[in-house]
């Protein structure tokens, strides 16, 4: 039973707003080394332009993709609310029986309800900030603008365990990033990026591996 047990293939549930680059480095990685006997099993957005879905489609064994945009969510029925959306999120996530979720440029703060749901299934979430610095939106180009004036001397990025408080969950893997004064924002963010890739992965195989 045990070598059954290690044998099953472990699910992750993957959550994008956008481009899904850090979606792309999880398809790239899925059942190798870097994050051995684990597949994703589905990918889940909150924008119906969201070019990760074509990322999920275009697999070599194509990710099974939902879309569930929170104002037509609302528009379509009355009595609909920020809470019933994350219920139906929740339950299209469970119903593809996760070992674990990933947020991946999941654009969208999620109720405390989302989370009781979530149970005993692990959800992370990649942050591009240290612990504690730049939490909720924007914090790439908070954290660059604040190492510019000098008002921090370091910046990078996380993976957090994800909580009730936004981005101050338990880091699962910290990463510092190298930044120049005077330097453009766009060459940060594509060390950033570079590092958000490895990151999400490294984290992801972690927590599975503590499941």
């Amino acid at each position: 039973m045990a070598d059954a047990a290690a044998a099953r293939r472990r699910r992750i549930v993957v959550l994008i707003s956008g481009s899904g680059t850090n979606l792309q480095a999880l398809i790239d990685v899925q059942n190798t080394a870097a994050l051995p006997n684990a597949h994703i099993v589905l990918v889940v957005s909150n924008r119906k332009a969201a070019y990760g879905l074509t990322r999920a489609q275009n697999a070599d064994l194509p990710i099974p993709t939902r879309c569930l945009a929170l104002q037509p969510y609302l528009k379509a029925a009355p009595g609909r609310t920020r809470t019933t959306y994350d219920a139906e999120i929740a339950r299209i996530v469970l119903e593809a029986q996760p070992d674990i979720v990933v947020l991946a440029g999941w654009m969208h703060v999620f109720s405390e309800g989302f989370l009781d749901a979530m149970g005993s299934t692990p959800v992370i979430n990649l942050h591009p900030a240290l612990p504690g610095a730049f939490d909720g939106t924007h914090a790439i180009e908070r954290s660059y603008e604040a190492f510019q004036k000098g008002e921090v001397d370091k910046v990078g990025a996380m993976v957090h365990r994800v909580v009730k408080e936004v981005d101050r969950g338990e880091p699962v893997v910290v990463r510092q990033v190298e930044i120049e004064n005077g330097e453009p924002l766009e060459a940060y963010e594509e060390r950033l990026h570079r590092t958000e890739w490895e990151i999400i992965v490294e984290a992801t195989r972690i927590v599975l591996d503590g499941v």
